[in-house]
C-alpha cells in the first residue's frame, strides 16, 4: 500500500513515499480507502520536531481523511461498509496523531461523521479539523457576548482554512469583519469570495492604523488570531474595551501572550489554544454541526489547491512558504 513516510525529523524532503503494510481494524475501528488527507501547519511543525508531542520513527503524517468505509473491525456493523465518511485517524504505531497520508488509514467508528446530503468528500475533508475549531471559537465568542450583529471582528490569516471559515461564521451572524492576511492574493480572496467588510496587509507597516481606521478608535470587539507571534501581539493592542482576544494560532512564531495585566485593566477577555484542545470524540459533534452549515449553504470552506499525494513534500513546503490559500489537501484515491 502506498504511503507517506518520515524516518527522521527535518524539512519537507523526509517526506518520502514508500510502501505500507496493509492496516488492520481492531474492535470498534474501521479501514477507510483515503479519497483526501487534511493538511495541517501542525503536521509541518510535527514533521520538523517542533510540536507539542513527538511521535516515535518512522511515521506516518495525516491526522484526518475523507473516503470510503472498506472494512470494519469486530463489533462494527457492517451496514459501515462502503458509506463515505469523514474521520480523525487512528495511528497503529501509537503516536498521538498520524497515519492519513496513505491509500488506506484506520479511524474509530465513534467519531466517523457521515456526509450529509450534497457534501462531497473534498469539502467535507477540508472541514476535519478547521470546521470544530471555528465552531468552537465561534461559540465561545458567541457565549460570551463579544460576537453579536453590528460588532466589529478582526480575524488574522483570515485566508487560511480557518480564518475562512470564522470570516464566514461572523458574517453570518451579522457582525462586520476585518480580514487581516498577507498579499494581495489573500486580501482578494477575502473581499471578493468572503465578504469582509475590510481588508488589511498585515506585512506592512503600520497595519494595525488601518485596521483602526475600519473599526473606530473604540476597537474591534473580538480578535480571532491565527497568526500568533509578533502579529498577534500588535493585534491585541486594537482590542476595544471590553472585548475578547482568541490567540489559538501560532504560525507566526508561537501563540501571542499579551500581558495579563494591560488586558484586565482593559477589561478585555484572554482566551488561548486551551478553547480548542479536545479529543476526537468531543469533536465529532461540532464537526456535524460545520457539516450541516455546509449542506444548508450557510457555510463554505475555501479549498485552496490539492497535491497528489506523492507531493506531500511539496503541500508541506508551500504551506510553510505562506503561499497557500484556503485549505490545502491530498488527493488520494
Amino acid at each position: 500500500m502506498q504511503g507517506i513516510q518520515m524516518e527522521r525529523f527535518g524539512g519537507p524532503e523526509v517526506l518520502r513515499p514508500v510502501e505500507l503494510p496493509e492496516p488492520v481494524p481492531g474492535p470498534g475501528q474501521a479501514v477507510v480507502e483515503v479519497a483526501y488527507a487534511d493538511v495541517i501547519f501542525l503536521e509541518t511543525q510535527v514533521r520538523r520536531g517542533e510540536a507539542f508531542f513527538t511521535p516515535p520513527l518512522p511515521y506516518v503524517p495525516g491526522g484526518a481523511v475523507g473516503g470510503r468505509i472498506a472494512a470494519v473491525g469486530p463489533g462494527v456493523g457492517a451496514a459501515w461498509r462502503g458509506r463515505q465518511v469523514v474521520a480523525r485517524t487512528v495511528p497503529a504505531d501509537g503516536a498521538a496523531a498520524g497515519g492519513g497520508y496513505a491509500r488506506r488509514t484506520l479511524v474509530a467508528v465513534e467519531t466517523v461523521s457521515v456526509l450529509p446530503h450534497g457534501v462531497g468528500l473534498r469539502e467535507a475533508t477540508a472541514l476535519a479539523h478547521d470546521g470544530p475549531t471555528a465552531m468552537r471559537l465561534f461559540d465561545n465568542a458567541v457565549t460570551a457576548g463579544a460576537l453579536r450583529p453590528g460588532a466589529w471582528v478582526l480575524v488574522l490569516a483570515a485566508a487560511g482554512g480557518l480564518g475562512a471559515l470564522l470570516v464566514r461564521l461572523a458574517k453570518a451572524a451579522g457582525a462586520r469583519v476585518v480580514a487581516a492576511a498577507r498579499g494581495e492574493r489573500k486580501l482578494t480572496l477575502a473581499r471578493e469570495e468572503l465578504g469582509a467588510d475590510a481588508v488589511v496587509d498585515y506585512g506592512e507597516p503600520g497595519w494595525t492604523d488601518r485596521v483602526r481606521a475600519a473599526v473606530g478608535e473604540r476597537g474591534a470587539d473580538v480578535v480571532f488570531d491565527g497568526a500568533g507571534g509578533d502579529i498577534g501581539r500588535a493585534a491585541f493592542e486594537v482590542v476595544a474595551r471590553g472585548g475578547r482576544f482568541s490567540a489559538h494560532g501560532a504560525p507566526g512564531g508561537g501563540f501571542a501572550e499579551p500581558d495579563p495585566g494591560a488586558a484586565a485593566a482593559r477589561g478585555v477577555t484572554l482566551a488561548g489554544i486551551e478553547q480548542v484542545q479536545f479529543a476526537p470524540a468531543e469533536a465529532k459533534p461540532l464537526l456535524d454541526r460545520a457539516l450541516f452549515e455546509v449542506a444548508a449553504e450557510r457555510l463554505r470552506p475555501v479549498v485552496g489547491q490539492t497535491f497528489p499525494l506523492e507531493d506531500a513534500a511539496r503541500a508541506h513546503a508551500a504551506i510553510e512558504a505562506r503561499e497557500v490559500l484556503g485549505k490545502t489537501l491530498l488527493t488520494v484515491g
